[in-house]
């Protein structure tokens, strides 16, 4: 899964999803997909997640370095994890 709880000491669970910027914990409303083509296959993607804010910051970054990218919601994160969870229980 693409959650990983966060777990503070004497804190309480976290499941939220957080922007990957640096120093920013707000809730991601978004995920970046993207991969280097240099070292990536096309079927790897790597995930970026971000809040409103940070969106265009991220997505630029990766762009600025001709990275083929997709922005989805979490949302659709989410869904897409799911699906995949189902289709390998049922491959099984």
């Amino acid at each position: 899964m693409i959650s990983v709880p966060h777990i503070g000491l004497g804190g309480e669970l976290d499941e939220q999803f957080r922007c990957s910027r640096a120093r920013c914990s707000d809730t991601a409303l978004w995920a970046i997909q993207w991969r280097n083509p240099k070292i990536h296959t096309p079927e790897r993607k790597k995930t970026w997640l971000a809040c409103e804010p940070h969106l265009t910051a991220l997505r630029d970054f990766l762009e600025a370095r001709s990275f083929p990218l997709e922005v989805i919601s979490v949302d659709a994160l989410i869904a897409q994890a799911q699906e995949s969870e189902s289709d390998r229980d049922i491959a099984q």
